[in-house]
């Protein structure tokens, strides 16, 4: 008889690992019904206390800013738009149809929050590696406009859904596009649709076209980078995207959106503006992380001095060339920006070119070198050869197209001696030089090749000008601010205060840099920056004078400007020492007439005369130390030389009395300077001292000579 075979059983191991994963699914289950339970808790105990929808209407289309200058006055007013409330009947129904169409396609559908459009821009970040497409409904931008702020945080993301959730609950789709579409932001300063039909076309919303619709359903996604008032081309380029899309989702035919003459629009005429705009522009946006009131009326009291603006826009209106653009930001010794200028004309043109645009600073871009040299142990009077170097592969040379031997660093850096600043690059790691540039302020990408010395990273106007009044400030960081208070129904919620706690280099490195900033502008490349007292600065020049610029202090406001092309085209005849220090000098004459003179805590040495430098400083002739380098650092061969004035000394051209020093033609090569004359000049021909007779001495510096790279190593930003 057969006997039976026992009957298989799973083996412990198995069914140990299925009673985890059922446990593990039923606690998976438990959080999930428990999440989606205080999910509908959250949402209804919200939309128990949103305001009714009148309450919605008749509440302030945005909010009320007041910006005040630095003496009080109000400069700009910015606040609810005075365009008339259109209810859902009124508003046309084009522009109900384009603002659906690109903002929200499955508006009438979702329940608030979009899976879809979330998935769909999730798939975008990761294809294209940054977030370029919002899942943002209209019902979340609602929330977003009326109840919260932009931060990019996920507390407020979160919050912002289950208001959107709360929304859809409370009121109707057509509700919650009447309220959009009249509070929604579109630029300038305009609220609701009415009031920017009324802003760009001059009329009510209740007549747009369809190509009008198109244009401000454009605006939601990015207001001032398509505002037809500043791009027009890219407010149309935005708006055939919109009637694309229309035609697209059904809400018209390819033959509409092909009839829709957007470039035939004619916009309303702007009211006048000025140049306070391009500060208020790069303020207010602070406020986003200064403060959280969104409600109540703002009164933003500024550290814009409206003197000093308006000499500012007349320094850089009067010497930017002809086709060129300027720029220029004045800070005071605390950080606190008196003016701000970012082109000759806000109304052609909103774009800031002192806080936005990036550009190669030439030989300004020195100081890091020089300031980590000093840092590393040089001295001012160090000597150092002038000599042909060449550094993998990449020769610079000086402008002068010659090499005058043994100089000290005080020379090389009054003279901008390209061949120098290749030297103490390498000589300190030309790391080092791009670490000691973001130390002290600069916020775009250092590279690290050898022609960086000369200025081939691009760089913004007000980070340069941070990092020159950091030296200014004896070696301590200084971070321009714009807001000083704001007030909200007369309670102040929020003060500015100084950070000065923060050192960058030992005092004595930024007295040794000022000193050599000094002496550029006495007997160097800067002299057209001259104002009558202790003025310390740099110029910079590009290759083929795409770029010009001067930066320096004098009594406690440090200036810097610039000056070139947007397209980056060459401009003749602009150069460092040039047009920009002589905006320079016509501001800051009167900006420091009203104050002490102050000397710098360091004496000028000035260069040794027996040595033939570049000649250039001599003559006043502009710094044109990167103009022998490309984009790339790679040597240009030098233009032909012009001619020189027949009354000048034996081989030497001589400056016209009308003339501004700075513009002088180039020298000669292998030419011989007349000692005498070249006295004369510089004013070194006064009576000299009795050899005998006791002579005054330099006081003395008692900072530690110790190294600040190692007392200082944690002030560093890492790489």
């Amino acid at each position: 008889m057969a006997r039976a075979r026992p009957a298989s059983r799973p083996s412990r191991p198995r069914s140990s690992w299925r009673r985890r994963f059922v446990l593990l699914l039923k606690v998976l289950a438990g959080i999930a019904i428990l999440a989606l339970g205080a999910l509908v808790i959250a949402i209804y105990i919200a939309r128990a206390q949103l305001p009714s929808f009148e309450s919605l209407k008749s509440s302030p289309n945005g909010q009320m800013i007041r910006v005040h200058a630095a003496d009080g006055s109000v400069i700009v007013s910015m606040g609810p738009s005075f365009g008339e409330w259109l209810s859902y009947g009124q508003i046309p129904a084009v522009m109900r149809d384009a603002t659906v169409a690109v903002e929200d396609r499955r508006f009438r559908s979702h329940l608030g929050v979009d899976p879809v459009g979330i998935a769909r821009s999730v798939k975008v970040r990761f294809d294209r590696g940054r977030w370029t497409q919002g899942g943002s409904t209209i019902t979340q931008q609602l929330a977003r406009n009326v109840f919260l702020n932009n931060q990019k945080k996920f507390g407020r993301k979160f919050r912002e859904w289950i208001l959107a959730f709360a929304l859809e609950r409370k009121f109707s789709k057509d509700q919650i596009l009447e309220l959009y579409l009249n509070k929604v932001y579109y630029g300038g300063g305009a609220y609701g649709i009415d009031a920017a039909s009324r802003k760009f076309f001059g009329h009510g919303a209740d007549r747009l076209s369809l190509a009008e619709a198109a244009v401000i359903a454009g605006l939601v996604k990015a207001p001032s980078n398509y505002s037809p008032t500043a791009d027009a081309e890219a407010a149309m380029g935005r708006a055939g995207v919109v009637l694309k899309t229309m035609a697209e989702t059904g809400v018209i035919s390819a033959g509409e959106a092909a009839d829709a003459d957007v470039q035939g629009l004619k916009l309303a005429p702007e009211p006048k503006q000025n140049s306070v705009r391009y500060f208020t522009d790069w303020a207010l946006p602070q406020l986003d992380t200064l403060i959280d009131e969104t409600e109540a009326p703002l009164e933003v009291w500024t550290t814009l001095d409206l003197s000093m603006q308006r000499d500012a826009d007349a320094a850089i209106r009067a010497n930017a060339p002809a086709g060129a653009q300027g720029a220029l930001v004045s800070l005071d010794r605390d950080g606190a920006v008196k003016a701000m200028v970012g082109g000759k004309d806000y109304v052609s043109s909103i774009y800031n070119r002192a806080t936005q645009a990036v550009r190669q600073p030439g030989s300004a871009f020195k100081l890091f070198v020089y300031l980590a040299a000093l840092e590393a142990g040089h001295k001012p009077e160090d000597s150092i050869v002038d000599e042909p170097v060449t550094i993998d592969g990449w020769s610079p040379r000086n402008d002068s197209r010659r090499n005058s031997g043994a100089v000290s660093l005080r020379t090389a850096f009054a003279y901008s001696l390209n061949t120098v600043a290749a030297k103490l690059g390498q000589e300190v790691g030309f790391t080092t030089v791009a670490d000691m540039a973001r130390r002290f302020g600069i916020t775009t990408t250092v590279n690290t090749h050898p022609s960086m010395v000369l200025g081939t990273s691009e760089v913004r106007v007000i980070d340069m000008t941070r990092a020159f009044a950091s030296v200014a400030s004896k070696g301590v960081a200084v971070t321009p601010y714009g807001i000083t208070r704001v007030t909200a129904n007369g309670q102040t919620i929020y003060t500015h205060e100084v950070d000065r706690s923060h050192v960058l280099v030992a005092p004595y490195v930024a007295a040794e840099m000022t000193d050599l900033l000094q002496t550029a502008v006495n007997t160097g490349t800067g002299r057209a920056a001259q104002i009558g007292r202790p003025v310390a600065g740099k110029t910079g020049t590009t290759s083929s004078s795409k770029d010009g610029w001067f930066l320096g202090f004098s009594s406690g406001i440090t200036t810097g400007v610039w000056m070139g092309r947007d397209d980056a085209k060459p401009i003749s005849g602009l150069h460092g020492g040039t047009a920009p220090a002589r905006a320079w000098a016509a501001f800051m004459k009167p900006a420091t007439a009203n104050r002490p003179i102050e000397q710098f805590e360091t004496q000028v040495t000035l260069p040794e005369w027996q040595l033939e430098p570049d000649e250039e400083s001599y003559f006043g002739q502009p710094d044109n130390g990167q103009m022998m380098v490309d984009e790339n650092g790679n040597p240009i061969e030098p233009g032909g030389v012009p001619d020189m004035p027949s009354d000048a000394p034996a081989g030497e051209p001589i400056p016209r009395p009308d003339a501004d020093p700075s513009d002088q033609a180039p020298p000669v090569p292998q030419q011989q300077l007349n000692q005498d004359w070249i006295d004369r000049v510089t004013g070194r021909d006064a009576p000299r001292r009795d050899p005998a007779a006791p002579q005054p001495r330099a006081p003395q510096r008692d900072w530690s000579r110790e190294s600040s790279r190692d007392r200082f190593q944690d002030d560093r930003p890492t790489q």
